[in-house]
C-alpha cells in the first residue's frame, strides 16, 4: 500500500531536510518520525550517560538524543531504515555518538539479561509500532460522542506493550514511553504500579499528536529514582 505522504511537513520532520545531500525517509518514515521539535523536548528530559532507542526508525529521536546524552544506542529490524537513521545523523552532525544495531529489541534485551552485560544504561526510551498504516485509518474512526475510541498496550508491536514495558524495566526504571494521544490512561497508570508515573502531551501547532510517559526518575517528584 502507498501511502499519502504530506511533503510540506518534512521541515518539521527534520529542520535539517534539505541540508545537503538531503534528509532521507522510508514509506514507514514519513507516518512514524518523531517531529523535530518534539524529539528535542523528549531529548531534553531523558538527558542522561547511556540512553538506548529501541525502535529508532530514520532516526528522529536518535539524532535529538545524541545532543543531550553522551551515547545512543539505536536498534532497528529494518537495515535499509538503519541506513537512512546513520545517513541522516550524518547531516546533523551527530553520527559519532551513535551506535546503531540491527536487532530486534525485545531479544535485544533477553540476551544482554542473559549475557549478564554489565554497561549500564541509564534510561530506555520506547516508540514501538502503534500498528502502522492500520493504526492510522482506525485513528479516523469516532464514537457517538465524537471522540476517537481508546487506544490499548495491546495493540503494540512486537508484543503486548504492558510485557514491552515490563521487559525494559529490568533494565533500567528510567522509560519514556512514547504512545498514541488516545491511549488508554488507566493502562498507563497501571504499568507504574506504586510509583508515578508523569504523562506529557506533545503538539504541534493545534494538534495534539502523541503522549510520552515518564517513568522512574525521569518524572517530576521521582528524581532520586534516577
Amino acid at each position: 500500500m502507498r501511502l499519502n505522504i504530506d511533503f510540506s511537513q518534512r521541515y518539521r520532520l527534520f529542520s535539517l531536510y534539505s541540508e545537503p545531500p538531503g534528509c532521507l525517509l522510508d514509506d514507514e518514515g514519513w507516518f512514524s518520525v518523531t517531529p523535530e521539535r518534539i524529539a528535542n523536548q523528549i531529548a531534553e528530559r531523558c538527558r542522561c550517560d547511556t540512553i538506548l532507542d529501541g525502535f529508532c526508525g530514520v532516526g528522529g529521536n536518535a539524532i535529538a538524543f545524541a545532543q543531550t546524552c553522551n551515547r545512543v544506542i539505536a536498534l532497528d529490524t529494518s537495515p535499509t531504515r538503519l541506513a537512512l537513521a546513520r545517513h541522516n545523523a550524518q547531516i546533523y552532525g551527530v553520527a559519532d555518538r551513535i551506535e546503531f544495531i540491527q536487532a530486534d529489541y525485545t531479544s535485544f534485551i533477553q540476551s544482554r539479561l542473559l549475557r549478564g552485560d554489565p554497561r549500564k544504561i541509564d534510561v530506555i526510551f520506547l516508540s514501538p509500532p502503534w500498528g502502522g498504516p492500520a493504526y492510522l485509518d482506525g485513528d479516523t474512526e469516532e464514537t457517538v460522542n465524537g471522540e476517537h475510541p481508546s487506544y490499548h498496550l495491546s495493540s503494540i508491536q512486537p508484543i503486548h506493550g504492558a510485557e514491552l514495558f515490563r521487559l525494559s524495566r529490568s533494565v533500567t526504571p528510567n522509560i519514556a514511553y512514547f504512545l498514541p494521544r488516545n491511549t488508554n490512561l488507566n493502562e498507563i497508570g497501571e504499568l507504574a504500579g506504586e510509583e508515578k508515573v508523569e504523562v506529557e502531551e506533545e503538539w504541534t501547532g493545534t494538534k495534539l499528536k502523541a503522549l510520552t510517559c515518564y517513568f522512574g526518575g525521569l518524572a517530576i517528584g521521582q528524581e532520586h529514582l534516577f
